[in-house]
């Protein structure tokens, strides 16, 4: 099996717990990439969605089981929460398993420039200011990823590849549009502020590598509706890595036999568990 080793990687909005999440690309692609550290830049883990009904199947236990290997392989993991995994957030400072938990950090590229790496939720008006409308937006988005499930059905019945329906729609929407414009905007005066030359973030699941008011902006993107990660090489270049089709398949797996997560962390809803 071919690996492919990079300088650093930057994975988003994983949102484990929730039946959206494409856990098993993610596997497959941790199975052909490495990187020398590892940011996990917020929404991994899905609180909001474990609230409302515990969900763990085996494939998402895998990618923790996977992430925890890599740090015993020699990579350096940094957990930096979001909102769907705010619950972290008492936890800044602390390490579980090897993998460190902050709220932000800056990376220093191999050309030598600084990039502040941040989930982003705190630049989300509506996270900050309305959480009743972004928990309604949560549903509708699940109801949009239902949908989404049986698009790729029929798809996949005719041959065709992984296709977000989700994604689609919200480029379309003239709203979503402004929105996404006015997170990057706010994200990159930001790190105009911390006087760095650049920002990674996730949340708004929507990949990107761009300039924005002469900062550069780089977005994860996320494993629910494009599959995508932020790969940095040895020579300091970064690119976004889509991961939409599995290069092996992998091991057959029950998709709805749950499974408690290895973790001494206290998981929303669940009572914690002693280390």
């Amino acid at each position: 099996m071919t690996v492919k080793r990079h300088r650093a990687l930057f994975i988003s909005d994983v949102h484990l717990g929730a039946r959206g999440s494409q856990a098993q690309l993610l596997i497959d692609f941790l199975r052909h990439n490495e990187a020398d550290v590892v940011y996990l830049v917020g929404d991994i883990v899905d609180g909001w969605q474990l609230r409302r009904g515990w969900y763990w199947p085996q494939a998402h236990n895998d990618v923790v089981q996977k992430l925890l290997r890599m740090v015993r392989k020699g990579s350096h993991l940094v957990y930096l929460p979001g909102n769907h995994d705010e619950f972290l957030r008492d936890y800044f400072g602390t390490h579980f398993g090897g993998i460190e938990v902050m709220d932000r950090i800056v990376h220093e590229a191999a050309d030598g420039k600084r990039y502040l790496v941040i989930h982003g939720d705190a630049f989300d008006v509506v996270v900050m200011h309305a959480r009743w409308l972004a928990h309604l937006g949560d549903w509708a988005y699940d109801a949009a990823l239902y949908c989404n499930r049986w698009v790729n059905f029929f798809r996949r019945r005719l041959g065709l590849t992984y296709w977000s329906l989700s994604a689609w729609a919200k480029l379309k929407v003239k709203k979503a549009v402004n929105f996404i414009g006015a997170f990057e905007e706010a994200l990159a005066l930001e790190a105009r502020r911390q006087k760095v030359d650049g920002v990674i973030c996730g949340h708004i699941h929507h990949a990107a590598i761009k300039d924005q008011l002469g900062i550069r902006y780089m977005n994860c993107g996320d494993w629910v509706e494009s599959c995508t990660a932020l790969a940095e090489s040895h020579d300091g270049r970064f690119e976004i890595i889509r991961w939409t089709v599995p290069v092996a398949a992998p091991a057959s797996l029950p998709e709805e036999e749950p499974a408690l997560v290895p973790t001494p962390l206290a998981m929303p809803g669940r009572p914690k568990v002693e280390a």
